[in-house]
C-alpha cells in the first residue's frame, strides 16, 4: 500500500542547477556581486548537480569549505570522477571509488546522491561489472546511475536486468530528459553544439529506489520547455507522496537561463499544489526576464 505523507512531513523536492556560479548571476539574478557564489546559490536552491568532480576532485579544505557555505538542508550531488566511470572495467576502480567517498564524507548530511555516469558504450555485456561495483560501495551513502547505451532504454531484457541490479542495490536511475532540447531546429550555433553533447535517450519513468534522480536540458524555447515540464509536475508529486525525495536539476544551452527554468517548473508546480508549495527563486529586481526570453 502507498504510503501517502501528509504537507508537514512530506520530503521536498531538491532542486539545483549543473553549478552555483556564472558570470552573469551576479547581475541577473543574486542582484550583488559580493559574498560567496555557493552562499548565495544555496540561499535560493537547496541543491546542486556537481559536474566538477567528474573532472577532477577538490582537496579536502575545498570541501570543508563548501560544508561551512551551505545551510543544513542543503544537498550537494557529486559524479564519481571519469577515471572511474570512464577509464578501464568498473570492478578495478572500486578502491579510487571508496577514496572519492572519503573525501566527500566530510560533507556529512550534505552529500545527497552521489552519481555514477556511464559512457554510451558501456553495454549489456557490462552489467555483471556494475553489479559487482555497486556490491562493494558503502551503504552509507545514496547512488544514482545514468547509463546512454540505447539497449537499457528499449523495454527489453538489457533493460529489464539493468533495473533489477539498481533495485537490488537501492541505487536511483537517472532520468535524462532532453526532449525540449532537440525540439525544432537549433535557434542558435550554442543549441546546436550541446545538442551534440547531450544523449538523445527515451524518458523512461521509473523509481529504482528513493531518490529518483531527474537531468532536465531545456532549450531557448519557453514552450517547449513547459510542455516537457508538466508531466515531471505531476510525477514529482506522486513521488513526494510516496515518501520519496525527487532530485531535479536543470539545464539550458547557456546555463545563464537555467535558473529561470528551475523557477518556471516552480511556479507551475505551485499553481498546481498550493498546499505542498516549494519556495521560489528571488531575481535582481531590476532583471524581470531571463537574459535570453520571458518566463512564459
Amino acid at each position: 500500500m502507498t504510503n501517502i505523507q501528509t504537507p508537514e512531513i512530506l520530503p521536498t523536492v531538491m532542486i539545483g542547477l549543473p553549478q552555483w556560479q556564472h558570470g552573469r548571476w551576479p547581475a541577473t539574478w543574486f542582484g550583488h556581486t559580493s559574498g560567496s557564489s555557493l552562499s548565495r546559490y544555496a540561499s535560493q536552491l537547496n541543491s546542486v548537480e556537481g559536474n566538477t568532480t567528474f573532472y577532477h576532485l577538490p582537496a579536502a579544505e575545498t570541501v570543508a569549505g563548501w560544508y561551512k557555505a551551505t545551510p543544513a538542508h542543503f544537498r550537494f550531488t557529486f559524479k564519481f570522477h571519469q577515471g572511474i566511470s570512464h577509464q578501464g572495467r568498473l570492478s578495478h576502480n572500486i578502491s579510487e571509488a571508496a577514496q572519492q567517498l572519503s573525501l566527500l564524507s566530510a560533507l556529512e548530511h550534505k552529500l545527497g546522491v552521489v552519481m555514477l555516469q556511464l559512457p554510451a558504450s558501456f553495454g549489456p555485456s557490462a552489467l555483471p561489472e556494475l553489479d559487482r561495483f555497486l556490491a562493494a560501495l558503502p551503504s552509507a551513502f545514496h547512488y544514482a546511475v545514468e547509463v546512454r547505451h540505447l539497449a537499457f532504454f528499449a523495454k527489453g531484457e538489457a533493460e529489464k536486468a539493468l533495473n533489477r541490479c539498481l533495485i537490488k542495490y537501492r541505487a536511483n536511475r537517472v532520468i535524462m530528459d532532453t526532449r525540449a532540447l532537440f525540439s525544432g531546429n537549433a535557434d542558435c550555433e550554442l543549441t546546436a553544439e550541446v545538442r551534440t553533447q547531450k544523449p538523445k535517450v527515451p524518458v523512461n519513468v521509473i523509481a529504482t529506489s528513493d531518490q529518483p534522480v531527474i537531468r532536465f536540458v531545456g532549450n531557448n524555447n519557453d514552450s517547449d520547455n513547459m510542455r516537457c515540464l508538466m508531466p515531471w509536475i505531476t510525477k514529482c508529486h506522486e513521488w513526494r507522496l510516496a515518501g520519496k525525495t525527487c532530485y531535479l536539476f536543470f539545464h539550458r544551452p547557456d546555463n545563464q537561463d537555467a535558473p529561470w527554468l528551475a523557477q518556471q517548473f516552480i511556479q507551475q508546480y505551485n499553481a498546481r499544489f498550493a498546499a505542498y508549495a516549494l519556495p521560489e527563486l528571488t531575481f535582481n529586481p531590476t532583471q524581470t526576464e531571463s537574459p535570453q526570453s520571458s518566463l512564459f
